[in-house]
């Protein structure tokens, strides 16, 4: 089995076990592969932290470092203390054992809590892999960082250090009608059944790496110009080193594949590059239409999910939604939360094929907009 095979049996491992959670998971799979930091986005509970330890332990022989940020984190505690001995001789020498800069895979929860003490640590660690501190100065074995928050940032400083995780993943509770197959795969993994679990060693995902940077991007070139022109015309913010960086999510995406030349449905890791979540569905919008055009039969299982709804899974979802705006005293963060479905499944609907099926489906739409409007 080769290394992109073994990295998809992990993956598929994980899927199994975190039912409802595909896209998280192959994210972070495009992530590791393309050696680019992944943020995750969404409130407790949503299996964030134990979706990368799973990851973390599909990589076999190697250290992995997970922490829980506070406002009172200290350097030490991210980094290591400094060496007792090494001070006493008077040199300023930090004892990394155990800790970030000697790990393969890093997972930093609140990473926003993130303090003027270490921050400018950290960003030079999320971005240049390089690990300094005084005189100090060290390059880092990790092959990617992930950083998780419940909420988006409010102080305009840590802007810098959502700036250095290319992929921004929305995570979510699963559907309703998913719960069942949920319960039965959480209830599975409480009781720590021994089985053989896949792994790919820290090598074979570095040489992933660079493979990943040997993938041929001509074939997409002028299209991908095309559409970094037309995000920043509508207001995303895509500067010229985050342009040159997002090639290596669409090589990701046709490596993972088993192909060694983009093509246009490779654009779907474009949807997760976005700033706020108001851009979410305006990155669907663009990037879906542009994908759709793409026939090939080699298309990533994420592009491939978006060009072809079921159109009685998207119905379900719009009665899901009447029925729930109908109960009492909707809090006005589900309200939102309703609104913000509505606007996707509107996108999904898009995309069916059946003309008579799609306007139906968009009628009810329509109809529970309307309902909705009546009541602001």
């Amino acid at each position: 089995m080769n290394a992109t095979a073994k990295l998809n049996a992990v993956l598929k491992y994980i899927k199994e076990t975190f039912v409802g959670k595909n896209e998280i998971i192959d994210l972070l799979g495009i992530g590791l592969m393309a050696r680019e930091n992944a943020f995750l986005l969404g409130p407790p509970g949503t299996a964030k932290s134990a979706i990368v330890r799973s990851l973390s332990k599909g990589i076999e022989g190697d250290k992995n470092f997970e922490y829980l940020l506070t406002r009172f984190t200290e350097p030490n505690e991210i980094f290591g203390p400094f060496d007792i001995r090494k001070l006493k001789e008077g040199e300023l020498i930090t004892n990394t054992d155990g800790m970030m800069p000697e790990a393969s895979m890093v997972f930093l929860d609140e990473i926003f809590n993130a303090n003027s003490a270490i921050l400018n640590s950290l960003l030079m660690a999320l971005n240049e892999k390089i690990f300094r501190r005084g005189k100090e100065t060290k390059k880092l074995p990790a092959l990617m960082f992930v950083g998780a928050s419940n909420l988006m940032p409010e102080d305009e400083s840590l802007n810098a250090l959502l700036d250095r995780f290319l992929i921004r993943i929305k995570c979510d509770y699963v559907e309703p009608d998913l719960l069942h197959q949920v319960l039965l795969a959480g209830w599975k993994l409480e009781g720590s059944v021994t089985e053989e679990v896949p792994t790919i060693s820290a090598d074979e995902v570095r040489e992933l790496q660079k493979l990943c940077r040997q993938v041929d991007l001509s074939a997409t070139r002028k299209e991908y110009v095309d559409i970094i022109h037309s995000l920043r015309n509508t207001g995303i913010k895509v500067s010229d080193r985050r342009a040159v960086k997002l090639q290596n999510l669409i090589a990701a995406s046709a490596l993972m594949c088993g192909r060694k030349e983009s093509i246009v449905s490779d654009f779907w890791v474009l949807k997760y590059i976005w700033d706020n979540e108001e851009q979410i569905e305006i990155l669907e919008g663009i990037i879906n239409k542009i994908i759709e055009k793409d026939t090939s039969t080699e298309a990533h299982p994420q592009a491939m999910y978006n060009k072809t709804p079921d159109a009685e899974s998207v119905m379900k979802e719009v009665n899901y939604l009447i029925e729930k705006w109908q109960e009492d005293s909707l809090s006005f963060e589900e309200q939102n939360v309703i609104k913000d479905k509505l606007r996707y499944i509107q996108t999904r609907c898009d995309w069916i094929k059946d003309a008579e099926k799609k306007k139906y489906i968009q009628e009810h739409i329509e109809s529970l907009w309307q309902k909705i409007l009546q009541t602001i």
